[in-house]
């Protein structure tokens, strides 16, 4: 009997403030959703609320009451975040729509933040800033699906749970939704995060080998791989939505958002080459333990 999927994300990956906040929290607020008979999506849209509400507050950063209310809306759409996979995990209410609909509450906020500041900055800037925003939004769209693509392949590879990232099948109905969603699947956790779909896909491709030719070794190179990649996964999460909040509001305090925006350009787009470089040194080490699992094998 296969045991029930966790309602939370995988612990040994999970970003910190996840973990010890905003987790908890949507842990409380979920037996209460289950009860009001909310449906997953229905939290992912309330969620949503608070982003677009957040950047509305922080189109008036230079006041402080504001800068901490934006904060607080988007702490408050963290927790919905957390909470529509946790209450559909709990329900076994999780649908493909309810999936992309997650990356579509992700996008609308941070567009919403980004565009409040970018239409303040414009009054003491000039139009020019809005160049600096867009990069800004384009580089973070990059960064946020790499990530998120390490994440799902870690799940998929590492413990046999859902389909690798981008990897939505075709839903059979019939209606333009239907045929929409594995496109925008695809857009959201496939298509942005090039940077790293080569070693996603050659770490894929040597774990199917491995796992084919040695069935009976499952559980032992899905082993292999956590303890390969759990460590540098966690290094990850610096590229989160987590710590772009915290960002965006420290920056908000010092009344300079402007800086935010090319540190993501030039900072977190740094970080992800870093990163990239130390996922292939993993990976050639993981390429490594399975060749020699394979020569341990008896002919």
């Amino acid at each position: 009997m296969m045991a029930a999927e966790p309602t939370r994300r995988t612990a040994e990956i999970e970003e910190v403030t996840n973990r010890y906040f905003v987790h908890p929290v949507a842990s409380r607020l979920v037996p209460l959703f289950a009860r009001a008979h909310l449906t997953p999506n229905a939290v992912s849209l309330c969620g949503m609320l608070f982003g677009i509400s957040a950047g509305v507050a922080y189109y008036r950063y230079r006041e402080l009451e504001w800068t901490l209310t934006g904060f607080l809306l988007m702490l408050a759409w963290h927790v919905m975040d957390g909470a529509d996979g946790q209450l559909a995990r709990l329900t076994r209410s999780q649908s493909h729509f309810g999936k992309v609909l997650d990356g579509i509450s992700d996008t609308v906020t941070f567009a919403a933040v980004y565009t409040g500041l970018a239409m303040a900055l414009s009054v003491r800037h000039g139009a020019g800033i809005y160049i600096l925003v867009v990069l800004a939004g384009a580089c973070h769209a990059v960064q946020s699906a790499s990530y998120e693509l390490e994440r799902q392949e870690y799940d998929a590879l590492g413990w046999g749970r859902n389909a690798p990232a981008g990897r939505l099948p075709g839903a059979t109905g019939g209606s333009v939704i239907d045929r929409m969603l594995p496109r925008l699947d695809r857009l959201f956790y496939g298509g942005l995060s090039f940077p790293a779909a080569g070693l996603a896909l050659k770490a894929r491709q040597a774990m199917t080998d491995a796992l084919q030719h040695h069935p009976g070794e499952a559980p032992r190179i899905r082993q292999c791989y956590r303890e390969t990649f759990a460590p540098l996964l966690r290094q990850w999460s610096v590229l989160s939505a987590n710590y772009r909040t915290l960002g965006i509001f420290l920056a908000c305090l010092l009344e300079a958002p402007q800086y935010y925006f090319a540190f993501e350009i030039i900072g977190f787009s740094g970080i992800l080459v870093w990163l990239l470089y130390r996922q292939s040194a993993r990976q050639r080490s993981f390429l490594c333990a399975l060749q020699g699992l394979a020569r341990e094998q008896p002919r």
